[in-house]
Order: C-alpha cells, then sequence, then structure tokens
C-alpha cells in the first residue's frame, strides 16, 4: 500500500491503443491512473 505523498514505483502498462508507457516517460508530469480489477476475468 502506498502512503499519501510518497513516490509512485516505477511501472509500465498498455494505453488504450496497446501501446506501451511507462513512469519514466511520466516523469514530472500530473498522471491519473484508473483501471478496473475485476475487468477481463470470470465471476
Amino acid at each position: 500500500m502506498l502512503e499519501v505523498g510518497s513516490v509512485a514505483p516505477a511501472f509500465s502498462a498498455p494505453d488504450q491503443h496497446g501501446n506501451a508507457v511507462s513512469s519514466d516517460g511520466l516523469a514530472g508530469k500530473w498522471v491519473a491512473l484508473w483501471w478496473y480489477p475485476k475487468a477481463s476475468t470470470p465471476g
């Protein structure tokens, strides 16, 4: 669990077009991330 005000860990994830986005390329920018934990999973 991250603490409020802590630095986000390094990550890489696909964008809506399938292109890789990494935290390195977003350094110094405001970023909002959201995800659906049960998306694409059964149940």
